[in-house]
């Protein structure tokens, strides 16, 4: 009988030694969640913001039902998740000091309404209220969204209320790799099919003469003004401070047949071995330069209004 009255006296002792502190029973939710704390019930919120809590802790507030269709909410689920589970692998006297949790619209509605949320995704920092990390604000801390939805923002800014700063690391982007290899794999092979191309000195004059054309023609001067294109239906500014981009592209064109008919006078000519065929081609070459100095000229005239001389038009 004496036993008996014994046991149930001390009852009451055991029931409570076996009963696990608020901090046990979140560091137990934290190892099954992977980090990640499921939030199913309001006394789960309650227990993380309890006022006498010398931990802090991260929420997320989102909807993932698909018939919610919160598309932001899926973009951010994945990013809030990493940054939990890096956050699972610190040491446990700064793990437990900070929880990540998460909480569903369809699973606890009660929270939202309390908290007057609207939307979704949002996240809550609560930072600790005893203890060495305590601090005198009572509102929660509004994560800013506008850093984006991915992890290394979220883990970079939510570190500033962790005992240590999160140990996130990016994922390794195959796909990208994968790009870049197919890309430079790509690369070599042209190299060398256009390798002849490029060592051919015609190539490197080519690029040369063209380019010496379009820059004389003023392509930088319109370049560093911002010169339109085009302006009131017109392609020719007027004066001699002003140039449009068509304006550059026709000069340079010009010159370009210039310069062509000149080489073809002095240097294709003279190696005709047929007289006849010779004559025909200095006649030839000198109509196309008389007639293209008269373009340039009548060019010249329209752009600067007075100019008294002309060639042909």
């Amino acid at each position: 009988m004496r036993w008996s009255v014994l046991a149930l006296l001390s009852l009451p002792l055991c029931l409570a030694a076996t009963k696990k502190s608020p901090l046990d029973e979140l560091t137990a939710l934290a190892a099954a969640g992977n980090g990640d704390i499921k939030i199913t019930s309001e006394r789960v919120y309650d227990l993380l913001t309890t006022p006498n809590r010398n931990w802090s802790a991260s929420i997320h507030f989102t909807a993932l039902d698909k018939k919610r269709r919160c598309a932001p909410c899926k973009e951010f689920d994945p990013a809030w998740k990493a940054v939990a589970q890096a956050w699972s692998t610190v040491p446990a006297p700064q793990r437990n000091n900070h929880f990540f949790a998460t909480l569903d619209f369809d699973d606890v509605q009660a929270v939202f309404q309390k908290l007057g949320l609207a939307s979704a995704p949002i996240a809550h920092v609560h930072t600790a209220m005893e203890g060495p990390r305590a601090s005198a604000r009572k509102e929660p801390i509004k994560y800013d969204m506008s850093h984006g939805f991915d992890a290394s923002p979220l883990a970079e800014q939510l570190s500033v209320h962790t005992p240590i700063p999160i140990p996130y690391r990016a994922p390794i982007d195959w796909a990208r790799w994968g790009t870049f290899g197919s890309a430079a794999l790509l690369f070599v092979i042209t190299i060398q099919f256009i390798a002849p191309v490029l060592r051919n000195k015609w190539t490197w004059a080519v690029v040369t003469i063209l380019t010496s054309l379009v820059m004389t023609a003023g392509y930088m001067f319109t370049r560093i003004r911002s010169a339109p294109y085009t302006a009131g239906g017109s392609w020719i500014a007027p004066g001699y401070q002003n140039q449009y981009g068509q304006e550059t592209q026709v000069v340079a064109a010009i010159y370009g047949l210039l310069a062509a008919s000149f080489l073809m006078l002095t240097l294709v000519v003279p190696t005709q071995m047929s007289p006849a065929r010779q004559r025909i081609q200095v006649y030839l070459w000198t109509t196309v330069i008389i007639l293209i100095f008269s373009i340039l000229v009548s060019l010249f005239k329209v752009k600067n209004r007075g100019y008294p001389f002309k060639i042909l038009f």
